[in-house]
């Protein structure tokens, strides 16, 4: 019984999802899923999910490690303030050799 209740939970939190945008980068999946909440406001999902592989040869076992964060209308402002600001910080010190947003060529063809 409670399998069936794990199986419901989990499609009732994929129609929660309005609008989603997965961004490959290397071994790692990002998602960003707007995802509205009980009480009819929209909010922002952020996971990062990364392929792990443990074992060897025919015991290989796959599974993917997920970390997520929420983001709250009421934070968008100062979340973005502080992305752009540690963005610039980092291409402050790597002088210039960060990667900028007109430099996605190769990985924007991957979505």
């Amino acid at each position: 019984m409670s399998e069936f209740r794990h199986r419901d939970d989990r499609e009732n939190k994929e129609k929660d999802i309005v609008f989603s945008k997965a961004i490959k980068a290397g071994k790692r999946i990002y998602y960003i899923d707007v995802k509205q909440s009980r009480n009819e406001d929209y909010y922002v999902a952020i996971t990062e999910s990364k392929k792990r592989i443990s074992g060897m040869d025919n015991a290989q076992v796959v599974s993917f490690e997920k970390h997520k964060i929420f983001l709250y209308k009421e934070d968008f402002v100062k979340f973005i303030n502080g992305l752009e600001e540690v963005i610039g910080f980092v291409n402050e010190k790597n002088r210039g050799q960060a990667v900028s947003g007109t430099d996605f060529s190769e990985d924007a063809n991957d979505n």
